[in-house]
């Protein structure tokens, strides 16, 4: 029961957290997508890229036991290159395989060990880091966003009604 409240609620804040990126995604520009303040920040293309490799790595592959194919170097030396439909398609694909892995997780599998990145991790330490680490770098999407549009993205508006219809916060 709790492994799968654990799961359930795990996918619902990776998809929410997803769609709030791909929200950004759609407000900025391409040349915004790739802009960068100095070479020691990041672009909004390059924390796309990065989560997209991020959930593969440990959702789909130490998680689901997927082949790892991930250059994470390659995420951050992009300067372009991408386009904003491609990050969005790579994104969302990779978020909803990783959903299906996360939902297909027992108990058992849960308490299991997995090494991943240099780390050795219960799967349940894994899928918890996931939706930690997408967490952060959306957060740091959104923020980007807000400066270079001037625009509030309206996510909590929800919050000035008492009846809202979101189920996760």
């Amino acid at each position: 029961m709790i492994a799968t409240l654990f799961c359930e609620y795990s996918v619902r804040k990776l998809i929410q957290l997803a769609e709030r990126v791909e929200v950004c995604l759609e407000r900025l520009e391409e040349e915004q997508i790739w802009r960068r303040g100095s070479e020691a920040e990041n672009a909004v293309g390059n924390l796309v890229l990065h989560l997209e490799g991020n959930v593969r790595q440990w959702a789909i592959s130490a998680a689901g036991g997927a082949r790892d194919v991930r250059e994470r170097d390659a995420e951050f030396a992009a300067r372009g290159g991408v386009s904003k439909a491609e990050l969005r398609r790579r994104l969302g694909e990779t978020v909803r395989e990783a959903a299906a892995v996360i939902e297909g997780l027992s108990a058992e599998r849960l308490a299991e060990r997995v090494r991943v990145q240099g780390y050795e991790l219960s799967v349940l330490e894994v899928v918890y880091q996931v939706v930690d680490h997408f967490a952060g770098h959306a957060g740091q999407i959104q923020l980007l966003t807000k400066l270079y549009t001037q625009q509030d993205l309206g996510f909590y508006a929800h919050l000035t009604n008492a009846q809202h219809g979101e189920s996760t916060p």
